[in-house]
């Protein structure tokens, strides 16, 4: 049975179920990174906020990620410079380099232990097609202010033709960062329903929001971030025809070898990425990938396992695989995520997803972005 190995190293959760009309300021929907996150941000400023998750908080998408803490989001830097300009990249490279610093910095002021450490990340390949792109993309992150380096070999036991290195990056355990944040907001007054699936949303009187959740009960907003991970409200601007899903497999392995340090992602397809795992019952390997538009990998999921499993073995000894593990992700048609307003059209609701399978640090930029746009009305990143 396929389970993470997030959620399997932490406790359950059990926030109450959504049993009455409430009204409340804010309105987050969803429990993942971008809820709690943003929940975080706007409760420093003494507003009034729920939460309103579907299952169990940081058990979604967010529970079953790479958990790499990281601006290097594979090869992005170039293509962004050619598509947006410099402007627009370098307000991507700033955020999500913040976003490394936020969450140590969230980390360390309320003394969480949830695995945090530095590492370098590295994207390289084997195949000479994407050398130059590698290059390029090293001369990109440079402009743009990040540490970046050209490497000719990597330390694992895969030969390779370029790479580059993101220093300065890290890596954590996600589950134990966000429920550990979820405590302390609650004990500070956010409200965090879980099992309370949100379902439809309407502009009520005096410009609020009226949402209601399954068991028929509604919440009364005056702002509404969407932070569901796809879309529930799609009565404008067609979302749903702006964002694919992409499905992504895991398997945690317990090797004969140490893992050398660093996060690692390959250029080419099929993609590969590894991390370290310090656990109680030791060192894991996390490897991650063979990705498919969801829909489309056919009936047999074990034959992506098997290509991971393959892949492992032929770098490393494995022993065991104790955890295995897929999820999906959003993503945006050109790359960038959608973060801010919903609409153009309809005031005071907001929206995070799209993410490309970079949640992590994207997940903290959305809750700076979209706290700044609720208490401000307007971010230097919008």
């Amino acid at each position: 049975m396929p389970k993470s190995y997030w959620i399997s190293s932490t406790g359950d959760t059990d926030y109450p179920t959504l049993d009455r009309d409430i009204d409340i300021d804010v309105a987050i929907v969803g429990g993942g990174i971008v809820g709690i996150a943003t929940a975080y941000q706007l409760q420093k400023s003494g507003i009034g906020v729920a939460i309103l998750e579907g299952d169990r908080i940081a058990q979604g998408t967010t529970g079953h990620t790479t958990a790499k803490i990281t601006s290097q989001h594979n090869l992005i830097y170039a293509k962004l410079i050619a598509q947006f300009g410099q402007d627009l990249a370098q307000q991507y490279a700033t955020a999500n380099e913040l976003a490394i610093k936020e969450m140590k910095k969230i980390a360390d002021e309320n003394n969480i232990d949830c695995g945090y450490s530095t590492q370098s990340a590295f994207v390289f390949t084997q195949n000479d097609g994407y050398v130059q792109q590698i290059k390029d993309e090293v001369e990109a992150a440079k402009s743009l202010g990040i540490t970046a380096a050209f490497v000719d070999e990597i330390s694992l036991p895969i030969p390779i033709k370029a790479g580059v290195r993101f220093d300065n990056q890290a890596q954590f355990h996600p589950r134990k960062f966000l429920l550990s944040i979820a405590q302390m907001i609650h004990q500070n007054g956010v409200q965090i329903y879980e099992q309370s699936r949100v379902i439809d949303l309407d502009m009520g009187k005096d410009d609020k929001y009226i949402l209601t959740t399954s068991d028929n009960h509604t919440i009364t907003a005056n702002r509404v971030v969407i932070a569901s991970h796809y879309p529930f409200y799609n009565k404008v601007d067609a979302y749903y025809a702006r964002i694919t899903q992409s499905r992504t497999y895991a398997i945690a392995i317990k090797t004969k070898e140490k893992f050398p340090g660093g996060v690692f992602i390959n250029a080419e397809k099929p993609n590969r990425s590894l991390r370290g795992l310090d656990t109680d019952s030791g060192e894991y390997i996390l490897i991650v990938g063979d990705s498919h538009r969801t829909g489309y990998g056919g009936h047999d999921t074990n034959k992506h396992y098997k290509a991971l499993i393959d892949f492992a073995e032929s770098i490393f000894t494995v022993e065991d695989i104790p955890y295995r593990w897929s999820t999906q992700d959003c993503m945006s048609i050109d790359g960038v995520p959608y973060i801010g307003q919903f609409s153009e059209k309809i005031p005071n609701l907001y929206i995070a997803t799209g993410f490309g399978k970079w949640g992590i640090t994207n997940g903290l930029v959305s809750s700076i972005l979209l706290k700044d746009l609720i208490i401000n009305g307007s971010s230097p990143w919008e």
